[in-house]
């Protein structure tokens, strides 16, 4: 079993609960922002020395949820902290960015990390095409046609032309070239059957980062499994990486708490420009393939709302309580699902961070040798 330490680096200070998207900036306070990055970055390479196998990075606009507007550049700053940890950029939001670009920083990191780089293409959620003044309904095109450009620019030793329907460039031969040949391993989000299903096409792993019921999971996984069949490949147990919201801490009530009030500020605050910006778009387009999708989102983020810590835990949706107890929760996690990466989120909306040191460290020193022969 391996893990990945994954953060968010949400802003901490909002008090207003419902705004709209995009979220006001000047709740920002530049001279905070810096002691936070600072505070935030240590906390991913700490991760290092408790024994996690990846850390994770992702990229967010236009609003508190997250300050990693480009993930790369916290990617940079990681590889320097740390020696051995994989890198993992969860990712970049491939349809909205220069593919040559992404394939040039990407390569980059690689180079510069001697071949720690884990690449996730994502594909984003709604508002972030209205940020970046893309149409919504073209993300599943784009997000193909740049995935085979980007792993073409890793592998192609000659100069080459792009004539596609979203890209089009004369001469591609990018320096440097990564490492890992003939490119980086990457990671695709599979939350639901459609992208499941493209991640397994298109020879990826599949990230479930969001967990809403272990059902709906194991039908991404199953379909992930039996795409990945056609397609001529088997995937691994580290192919499949599920996320999870976690608290440890030294008694049950601690952790109960620390999380409880994480994922209410998270939900009501950070995420409800999001939720609103996205409803918007998703009345407008046909963001997903099915209109079925649509609803079937809305309605599991809507139960997940009003679950308590304590069904949540039942549920198989995170890990939280006492390092015993998420030992036990890990494995009845790898028993249900099967995976061979967990995806661990300890930096839930406003947790505390002393919370979350103390919460690796205990990791560290309780959980991990436990279940690592999963």
């Amino acid at each position: 079993m391996k893990f990945s330490y994954f953060h968010l680096m949400p802003w901490t200070d909002v008090t207003e609960a419902g705004q709209d998207w995009p979220v006001p900036n000047f709740q920002f306070d530049p001279k905070k922002g810096t002691e936070l990055y600072r505070t935030y970055i240590d906390s991913m390479a700490y991760a290092e020395e408790c024994g996690f196998d990846w850390v994770g990075c992702n990229e967010h606009h236009f609003s508190p949820y997250g300050l990693m507007s480009n993930p790369n550049l916290i990617a940079a700053s990681l590889i320097q902290k740390t020696k051995r940890i994989k890198i993992a950029v969860l990712g970049c939001l491939v349809p909205l960015l220069n593919p040559i670009r992404v394939a040039e920083e990407f390569a980059m990191l690689d180079v510069i990390s001697g071949g720690r780089l884990i690449a996730g293409f994502m594909r984003g959620i709604p508002h972030e095409y209205v940020a970046y003044n893309v149409p919504p309904s073209e993300s599943f095109g784009r997000m193909l046609e740049a995935s085979e450009l980007i792993r073409k620019a890793w592998s192609q030793p000659q100069p080459f032309g792009w004539e596609g329907k979203y890209y089009q460039f004369r001469a591609i031969s990018i320096w440097p070239r990564p490492v890992q040949q003939p490119g980086p391993r990457v990671l695709m989000s599979g939350s639901t059957p459609e992208s499941a299903r493209f991640a397994a096409q298109n020879h990826a792993k599949l990230g479930i980062v969001r967990l809403t019921d272990l059902e709906s999971v194991r039908d991404c996984i199953k379909v992930y499994k039996e795409a990945a069949e056609e397609a001529g490949w088997m995937p691994e147990p580290d192919d499949i990486l599920i996320g999870q919201y976690t608290s440890i801490a030294e008694t049950e009530a601690e952790a109960k708490k620390n999380l409880e009030g994480g994922i209410d500020y998270f939900l009501n605050v950070l995420n409800g420009g999001i939720r609103t910006a996205a409803q918007l778009v998703l009345q407008k387009t046909r963001y997903y393939t099915k209109p079925t999708a649509i609803e079937r989102t809305a309605q599991r983020v809507a139960v997940l709302k009003g679950m308590s810590i304590e069904e949540r835990v039942d549920k198989g949706l995170v890990l939280c309580g006492t390092p015993d107890q998420v030992v036990k929760q890990i494995k009845n996690l790898h028993r249900e699902l099967g995976m061979g990466v967990i995806n661990v989120v300890m930096k839930v909306g406003n947790v505390p961070n002393d919370a979350i040191h103390r919460g690796m460290t205990l990791f560290k020193n309780h959980v991990v040798e436990h279940v690592r022969d999963l």
